[in-house]
């Protein structure tokens, strides 16, 4: 790769079809450091951001390509920016500087072998590791300086993990010196790795169950600490200590399609001892309620308006946004009541797609057309405040957009995009 410097303009330009990108320089700041954020709730909690884009959307800061295939999004931290993707059915993570700059380029795994396998996994900062787990369920850590392997497990393979047909979709969680992955299966549920020699902690009993395509969120209420995510049949919550499983509820007999197909790929969403759950295909979106000591949950309502496919939700205030299906190509956007499930407002917009939030403000990524929508984060209407199309990047607009220091970062397939959302 070459680099030139016009002026405050530094150019990259792309040799061998490794990398290129077009980047002015940038300081770090607040991280975005995993799957959806700090708390994987899909919002920021920036301040000082462009409540409206310039015509024709804000600036582009950077583009590069190279980093190779894929949906999952991009991690944010100590300056650094990671990205996973996929070249020839293998998996590589790459790190780039605030300003685009390749730092390294690290191979970790497989890829899925099936349909779609394209890199799924958001890599997990913490410290100076980097955790990763790739689409044939093989758990990574690398050195988030160098991008050298410190351990891989191949997880999936070692406790016999089942899938649906789209094989592991997990972002990691990492929770009190652990890596926890969710293989699922006849053997266990879901196992934890302690985050510095990847030797096994625990391992859960199982449930008899396949993997949803779900990152799992950490939860604390009623005095508990709780891992809580989705199965394929289950929402379950689990004791981090020990990796005993406190709860589980059958979310696939509650107002699940008729036709049995379902897709779990949406993180739980939890506010004050309540956990919202969704996903496509006509499947209800449920709330629960946790016990006042966390050691059960109650479903408290249901709304056949928001199945989410897997876009991901967002409370604002006391409101849950998100996209529903109405079938794989089409979806409207949903506002719903977090108290009551009452739904506030259906949608017409493009169609579905991911969304994540910022200082009351909805950041909605159109699957099929690539608009981004900056929308007011309120119960009355859907209202675009304004819009942009991105149009570097092959393929579906799956990835969830990332926000980090006044920037808002968008990947599609091979390009990863750095956008100036800070107002003046």
């Amino acid at each position: 790769m070459v680099l030139r410097r016009y002026g405050l303009w530094m150019v990259g330009i792309c040799v061998g079809g490794l990398l290129s990108a077009w980047v002015v320089p940038v300081t770090a700041g607040a991280d975005w450091p995993q799957y959806r954020g700090p708390n994987r709730d899909g919002v920021s909690a920036e301040t000082g951001l462009l409540k409206q884009w310039p015509e024709g959307g804000p600036r582009e800061l950077w583009w590069v390509s190279g980093i190779g295939e894929g949906y999952s999004s991009a991690a944010v931290a100590g300056g650094k920016v990671y990205v996973t993707g996929m070249r020839e059915k293998r998996e590589f993570a790459t790190a780039l500087d605030r300003a685009g700059k390749q730092l390294w380029q690290t191979e970790y795994g497989s890829a899925y072998r099936r349909s779609f396998p394209q890199a799924r996994c958001t890599p997990t900062v913490e410290g100076e590791r980097l955790y990763i787990i790739s689409g044939a369920g093989e758990v990574v850590c690398l050195d988030a300086g160098t991008g050298t392997t410190v351990w891989s497990v191949p997880a999936f393979d070692e406790f016999g993990g089942r899938t649906g047909p789209w094989g592991t979709a997990e972002s990691p969680l990492v929770v009190d010196g652990k890596v926890i992955y969710t293989p699922a299966g006849p053997k266990t549920t879901m196992v934890a790795f302690e985050k510095d020699t990847g030797k096994l902690a625990w391992q859960s009993e199982s449930l008899d169950d396949q993997s949803g395509y779900v990152s799992p969120i950490l939860v604390e209420y009623g005095g508990r600490r709780s891992i809580v995510t989705v199965t394929g049949k289950h929402v379950l919550g689990v004791n981090p200590a020990d990796g005993a499983i406190v709860w589980k509820v059958a979310y696939h007999t509650i107002q699940a399609p008729k036709s049995g197909y379902d897709i779990n790929a949406v993180a739980p969403l939890f506010h004050a001892g309540r956990i919202f759950v969704t996903s496509g295909y006509d499947h209800a979106g449920v709330m629960l309620r946790l016990a006042a000591d966390a050691s059960a949950a109650e479903v408290v309502w249901t709304s056949p308006d928001l199945d989410t496919h897997h876009g991901g939700v967002v409370r604002v205030g006391a409101h849950i946004y998100g996209a529903n299906w109405v079938n794989n190509k089409e979806g409207k956007w949903v506002c719903l009541d977090w108290d009551s499930g009452r739904t506030r407002y259906q949608a017409d917009w493009n169609t579905k797609g991911s969304i994540v939030a910022a200082e009351g403000m909805l950041y909605c990524y159109d699957e099929r057309n690539g608009s981004v929508a900056l929308v007011t984060a309120k119960p009355e209407a859907f209202e675009v405040v304004s819009s942009f199309q991105v149009t570097r990047g092959k393929q579906q607009h799956w990835a969830h957009p990332s926000i980090s220091d006044g920037r808002l970062y968008i990947r599609h397939g091979d390009a990863l995009m750095a956008f100036d959302i800070k107002a003046p």
